[in-house]
C-alpha cells in the first residue's frame, strides 16, 4: 500500500483491469511505489470490472488502467458501461485505455465510449505513471506526442461519410474564433502552458478557453474534444 503523500492529499486510486495476472502485477508495483498513487481493485476482465466498478459497489476509483482484448466482456464495451453509469453522486472514474498500434482501430472506439486517453502497454514505468496523474488532473492530453500519432493514424477509421449536419459539426459551428484556434492546439498535443505562449495570452485565459470548448462539445475531458476536432475535418492528419 502506497504512504500518504507528502502534501497530504489522499492518493489517487487506480483500479487494474488486464486479463494476465503479470502485468497487473507488474502495474500494481510499479504503482504501489508512488506515495500519490495506490491501486484498490483489480479485475480480470470486462464483466468483472463492471461489477466491481458499480457505484457504491467496491472501493471509490479515481482512474482505471483498461486492457482493449479481454475474454468475457471487451475493454471497450467495458469502458462504456463503467462511464455510463456514473452518477452525479458517484462520478465514473477517468479510463485510460493499453493499447499497441496493432489495435488502433480499437482505440477510437473506446475514445467514443467514454475513454479519457490511452497508454501504449509497453510504455516506460514513468510514463504510465505521468498518464495517471494526468488523467486524474484532467489538465492535459495524455503523451501529446503519442496522442497525435495515435489520432492521426486513427483518423482513416472514421466515417467518411459522417454528416456535416451532425451534432459534432453543429457544436464546432457554436465556437468562437478564438475557441476554435485553442480547439486547433489542443489536437495538435499542445499544453495550456504552450497554447498560452502560442496565443500571446496567459495560461488562465487559456483553461477559461479549454472549459468553454469543452461545454460547448460537450465533451467530458480534451481528448473528447479532440477526437471531435479530427472527426470533423477541423483538424487534419499532418496539419
Amino acid at each position: 500500500m502506497s504512504q500518504p503523500p507528502a502534501d497530504g492529499l489522499p492518493p489517487v486510486r487506480v483500479a487494474l483491469v488486464d486479463d494476465q495476472a503479470l502485468v497487473r502485477a507488474g502495474f500494481r508495483m510499479v504503482i504501489d511505489s508512488q506515495p500519490d498513487l495506490t491501486v484498490v481493485l483489480e479485475a480480470g476482465d470486462g464483466a468483472q470490472a463492471v461489477r466491481a466498478l458499480a457505484p457504491g459497489t467496491g472501493p471509490a476509483v479515481d482512474v482505471v488502467l483498461m486492457d482493449v482484448r479481454m475474454p468475457v466482456l471487451d475493454g471497450i464495451a467495458a469502458t462504456a458501461q463503467v462511464v455510463a453509469a456514473g452518477t452525479e453522486a458517484h462520478p465514473a472514474p477517468r479510463v485510460v485505455v493499453l493499447t499497441t498500434f496493432d489495435l488502433d482501430e480499437y482505440v477510437v472506439a473506446a475514445i467514443r465510449a467514454g475513454a479519457s486517453g490511452f497508454l501504449l502497454k509497453d510504455a516506460p514505468p514513468e510514463v504510465m505513471l505521468d498518464a495517471i496523474r494526468t488523467v486524474h488532473h484532467g489538465d492535459a492530453v495524455i503523451a501529446p506526442s503519442s496522442t497525435r500519432r495515435l489520432l492521426e493514424h486513427l483518423v482513416h477509421a472514421l466515417p467518411e461519410d459522417a454528416p456535416e449536419a451532425g451534432p459534432a459539426h453543429a457544436a464546432v459551428g457554436t465556437l468562437t474564433d478564438r475557441e476554435r484556434e485553442v480547439l486547433v492546439l489542443m489536437a495538435r498535443g499542445r499544453s495550456n502552458t504552450e497554447i498560452g505562449q502560442d496565443l500571446f495570452v496567459a495560461e488562465a485565459t487559456v483553461k477559461t478557453h479549454v472549459g468553454r470548448v469543452l461545454a460547448k462539445l460537450g465533451a467530458r475531458d480534451r481528448v473528447q474534444a479532440v477526437v471531435t476536432a479530427y472527426e470533423t475535418g477541423l483538424v487534419r492528419p499532418g496539419s
